[in-house]
Parts: C-alpha cells; sequence; structure tokens
C-alpha cells in the first residue's frame, strides 16, 4: 500500500471503516495503482478478500504485491485470499460440460442477462464457513475492473445489479468492503459506459478518479487524482472534493497539491 494516499484519505489498515463502497475510476490514464494500494492494504488489515481480476494474471498482481509488502501467494495458501483469475476462467469456462456452474458461465450465453453465478461465487468466498474464517477481521470484495464485463457482452443495468447484491450481501449483512474499477472511456457515445460509472458513482462513499494530464506527458508528474467524499460519508465530508497530483515510483506513489511538483520548481 501507499502510505501518502492513507494519509491523504486519513485511513490505516488498523481502523479500516466497514460498510463502504469505493469506487477507482480512471480516464485517459492507468489507475491500476489504485487496485494494488487496496489490495495490499486490506490484506494487511487482516481482512478475508475476494480478488475478481479480470484484467491481469495472479503472477502480475503477486509480483507488484511484494514490492508492496504482501504476498499473495501466502494469503491464498492460507485461505485469506481468494482469486477469480478472469484470463484463465474466461478459457476454462468453454471447456466445462454445459450446465456447470462457473462464475463466468455468462460467456457461454449469446446475450449475457444475468450476473448471478458470478455473485454466488462471491458470497460463498466471503462467507463465514467455520472457525478459521472468524480469524478475518472483515469479509472484502475486489474487482478489477467491471468496464471489461461490457465489453464482454454484459449491460451495465446487469452490473449494477451484481453491485447491487454484492453490496447487501457483503458490506450491509457482512459488514464488508468493496472497491472496484471503472473506466471513463470519454466517450458520449457509450451510454452503457456512462450509465455503470454514473449509476455506481451515486452509491459509493468514496469516489477516487485518477486522471491523465491536460498537457500530455511529464516526467515528474504521471497525472491527477480526485478524491470526492459522496453519501453516505459523514456530515463533515460529504460533498467534499480535493485534487492532488501523483507521481508513480517503483514501490511507491507520491502526491502533491497542483503545481508544487519539481516539475514546476
Amino acid at each position: 500500500m501507499f502510505p501518502e494516499l492513507n494519509d491523504l484519505l486519513n485511513a490505516s489498515p488498523d481502523r479500516a471503516e466497514p460498510g463502504k463502497l469505493t469506487l477507482l475510476c480512471d480516464a485517459e490514464t492507468d489507475g491500476s495503482f489504485l487496485v494494488h494500494h487496496f489490495l495490499s492494504f486490506y490484506l494487511k488489515a487482516d481482512c478475508k478478500v475476494c480478488f475478481v481480476a479480470l484484467v491481469q494474471s495472479f503472477s502480475h498482481y503477486n509480483i507488484v504485491g511484494q514490492k508492496l509488502g504482501v504476498s499473495l501467494t501466502t494469503a491464498r495458501e492460507r485461505g485469506q485470499l481468494v482469486f477469480l483469475e478472469g484470463l484463465r476462467s474466461a478459457v476454462d469456462v468453454f471447456f466445462r460440460a454445459e450446465g456447470e456452474a462457473h462464475p463466468l458461465h455468462f460467456l457461454r450465453e449469446a446475450k449475457a442477462a444475468s450476473l448471478q453465478p458470478l455473485y454466488e461465487f462471491v458470497r460463498e468466498a466471503l462467507e463465514p464457513v467455520d472457525q478459521r474464517e472468524a480469524a478475518w477481521k472483515r469479509p472484502v470484495l475486489l474487482v478489477d475492473d467491471l468496464s471489461v464485463l461490457l465489453s464482454l457482452g454484459v449491460g451495465a443495468v446487469a452490473v449494477l445489479d451484481f453491485v447491487h447484491y454484492c453490496r447487501a450481501c457483503v458490506c450491509c449483512r457482512l459488514q464488508g468492503n468493496i472497491v472496484a474499477l471503472v473506466h471513463d472511456s470519454g466517450d458520449a457515445e457509450d451510454e452503457e459506459s456512462d450509465v455503470l460509472l454514473n449509476g455506481l458513482s451515486h452509491q459509493s462513499h468514496l469516489v477516487l478518479r485518477a486522471e491523465g494530464l491536460a498537457t500530455g506527458f511529464c516526467r515528474d508528474v504521471h497525472g491527477q487524482l480526485r478524491v470526492l467524499w459522496r453519501t453516505p460519508s459523514p456530515p463533515a465530508q460529504r460533498g467534499r472534493s480535493l485534487t492532488f497530483q501523483y507521481k508513480i515510483q517503483d514501490k511507491s506513489v507520491s502526491f502533491f497539491a497542483k503545481g508544487m511538483s519539481p516539475a514546476v520548481l
């Protein structure tokens, strides 16, 4: 995890708040560093994590995780991490018998109308079943990223329904947290993407939006991060928005106020 980002959000693994939906969004840049932050954050917080990874392989996340001080291999072996590797599962689903259960079963449907199998996978992964499960502080669902589901033919309404049921189970009943990444394509004609992004924004407690620089590439500034506290956040924070610029380094990310980077000194 990135200590400077924790400072900006006033967050710590020792006091992770329950029942929250955090939306990660990137526009004209790569926001995956936010996914790596929250994955290592919740593993260090001793939470039970279900990671639906639809973009990269397990080895990729594990290599980055080791740089941030966590081992995904160890976490998976001891039952703290349940990892759905979408790249591999997308192939496996076509070699299963017709009707056999699979989280990504919608890939075999001509028109994917429901993500219920994926929801059932999440629910079973995070539902406490024995005394060992009770050792983890709270369950967390992490998705990287929901926009991939749109590319695979799932409608925005179906994705929003999936998130709604996951919130009811993970955030409300189990008092856990959800973190999900969505891409903002910036295409005014992409109605499905707009519906998904707007729908999730209104449900979220916290929105972190990574954006590329309007001026283009810069060696000392890689982008800017908008932080928006939305309902149902505490009244003192509700609607508050802050913007920082950042620079991604090998094992950390530096944040600074706009205009305060070495590039302009």
